[in-house]
Parts: structure tokens; C-alpha cells; sequence
């Protein structure tokens, strides 16, 4: 049977690796299953290189950390192609359209991109945190369209004390209105047009509570991590007010400037690619692309919870779903 190969992902990152060599023979080995779990738990994410590019295999290496999850929002876009096989996964297509301004649009450092998402963790709007995502790009950008990926371990050690120590034992408050033009902290582009948003999305966020999650928490092994969202942060619980807002602010826009230094990975695709990360350690963004080249990615989620989170009306996630139905 064929073994694995593991690297690095980069020479000047505490985090992440490289596997090559997972194939349909040997996928199944639990020793394989076994190493490649040991890995993301200590690494916090997997690049997966050279994979069969189909949805089959992108659950299947989905499975190996855990159970699938359907996705929280009900009116995100699914693979339709897959959805027999394939629960939960969701489709992230765009597509051109004749009149750009009917796009998702944002000028940013001066160039009008598509699809750019501020930095983030996935489900920050649910109680429940799920524990990874796997992705895999179906149609790439030509150019640019770069998935970055942050260690909160990492931000933790470089992040200015007196912020960090403003942020111990504090929660912030997150929503599912995904539109750009509503984000209040760390902004640093300007929307252009916003009308690819769904109706079905607005009203659903409308209507879905608020979710406290910990600016920063602490893992099993000991390591603190800051885990803030800018995307879909809305306030600190508690501290609603005008200085919480410019603390908040003052955070974001701390956490944007490191996140443009050396020490975060931006992966360009090939649609042999399949990258899994650590959902309660991670943050990502994308760094949009010219919006006259279309781009596909399909994401699977794994079900998991790291216990911390709330709705901020004391609902779980299945009485939210029954309300909106």
C-alpha cells in the first residue's frame, strides 16, 4: 500500500502542512486515517495535494475527521450535482454577469475585485462552531482568488498586550448578514454593489439570533487562541457602547495589519487541491479576483462544537430552524 508524504507548508509558519499521496487504494487505511488526524490536530490545517477531484473523494477525506454537517444557513447555495452523496456541501460559484453591477463587487487597494471575504471563522453566527471545513476549488481564477489562512495561536504571541488583555474573558457578538456594506469593524475597502445578495439570505438573517463567541479561548494542550472575526462581527457583548465599538475597531483593524504580514499562508489553487482547516484555531479570507473571470469552490463541513458558544436568546440551532420554518 502507498504510503503518504508529508511536509511543511511553509518554512516560516508554525502551522499547516502538505500531503500528498492520499488515493482512493489507500484512504481507507485506519493507520493513514490515524497520522493524517495526528497531523491536523497539531498543524491546524492540511493542504491535500494531488487528489481525485471529484465530490466522492471530498467527503470521503471529509469523514476522516468526523461526520458531516449540514450547513446552518438554509438558504446557502449546495451542490445540486452532488446532493444524493454529498450532505453538506456548499456551492460558492460565481459566475460573470453582462452588467458587473449586478455583482458582489468591492474596490479594494485601489482595483474593483469580486468575491472578497474579509477575514473570518465559518458558522460564527451559529452556536454551535463546526470543527473543520474541507475545500476544494472546481473552477479556478487565472489569476489571484487566494484563500488565506491565519493562525489564532499565532495572533495570540504577536498581538499587542494591551489589546489582548482587553479581550480576556470577553465575548463578541456575531450575525448572519453577510453583506459586506453592513460590517462595522476593520473596514478596509469600499462596496461597490451588493445585489447578488438573496433575498431568501436577508430575510433568514433577519430573523436568526445572535451568537456570543470568545475573542479568546484556550485549547486542551494549553495554547491560547484569538479567534475574532471582523466578517459578521457586530459588537462585545456587554459593551455595546462607543468605546466598545473603537476597542473593537481599534482590534479588527490590529488583527487585518497582521494578517497582511509573512506569517499567514495564502494558497493558490489547483483543482487537485483539497484543504481541510481547524474551525476553532483558523481564520481565512479571500482576496478576490478581477470579476470577469468566474470561480467555483465546494466546501463540505465537519460536525463538531467546541462548547463555548451561545444564541444570545438561550435557543439551540433546531428551535431556530423550526421558528423559521
Amino acid at each position: 500500500m502507498a504510503e503518504i508524504h508529508v511536509r511543511d507548508l511553509a518554512e516560516n509558519l508554525a502551522f499547516g502542512s502538505r500531503i500528498a499521496g492520499v488515493t482512493w487504494d489507500n484512504i481507507f487505511d485506519q493507520a493513514i486515517r490515524a497520522q493524517i488526524i495526528e497531523i491536523f490536530e497539531t498543524r491546524g490545517m492540511i493542504v491535500f495535494e494531488g487528489m481525485d477531484s471529484t465530490s466522492k473523494m471530498q467527503v470521503e477525506l471529509s469523514k476522516i475527521f468526523g461526520p458531516l454537517k449540514e450547513h446552518p444557513s438554509q438558504s446557502t447555495p449546495r451542490d445540486k450535482d452532488a446532493a444524493d452523496a454529498a450532505l453538506g456541501i456548499i456551492d460558492m460559484h460565481y459566475k460573470p454577469r453582462e452588467n458587473p453591477e449586478e455583482d458582489c463587487l468591492v474596490e479594494r487597494n485601489g482595483r474593483r475585485i469580486a468575491c472578497y471575504s474579509p477575514w473570518h471563522f465559518d458558522h460564527c453566527y451559529n452556536d454551535e462552531l463546526n470543527r473543520a471545513g474541507v475545500l476544494r476549488a472546481a473552477i479556478v481564477a487565472p489569476e489571484e482568488g487566494r484563500t488565506g489562512f491565519a493562525d489564532g495561536i499565532d495572533l495570540y504571541s504577536r498581538f499587542p498586550k494591551h489589546l489582548r488583555d482587553g479581550l480576556e474573558n470577553q465575548n463578541i457578538i456575531y450575525t448572519l448578514d453577510t453583506r459586506l456594506g453592513t460590517m462595522r469593524f476593520g473596514v478596509d475597502f469600499k462596496v461597490i454593489s451588493e445585489a447578488a445578495q438573496t433575498p431568501a439570505l436577508l430575510l433568514e438573517a433577519a430573523r436568526f439570533p445572535r451568537a456570543m463567541h470568545p475573542a479568546v479561548w484556550t485549547r486542551k494542550t494549553g495554547e491560547k487562541v484569538l479567534h475574532i472575526g471582523p466578517w459578521m462581527s457586530v459588537g462585545m457583548e456587554r459593551r455595546e457602547d462607543a468605546e466598545g465599538d473603537a476597542f473593537l475597531d481599534e482590534v479588527c483593524r490590529t488583527l487585518n495589519a497582521l494578517c497582511s504580514a509573512e506569517h499567514v499562508y495564502w494558497h493558490e489553487w489547483n483543482t487537485s487541491d483539497m484543504v481541510i482547516w481547524d474551525n476553532w484555531r483558523m481564520l481565512h479570507a479571500v482576496e478576490g479576483y478581477n470579476p470577469k473571470y468566474e470561480r467555483r469552490m465546494l466546501r463540505t463541513t465537519i460536525k463538531g462544537d467546541y462548547g463555548l458558544g451561545y444564541f444570545e436568546d438561550g435557543k439551540k440551532i433546531g428551535e431556530v430552524h423550526r421558528q423559521l420554518a
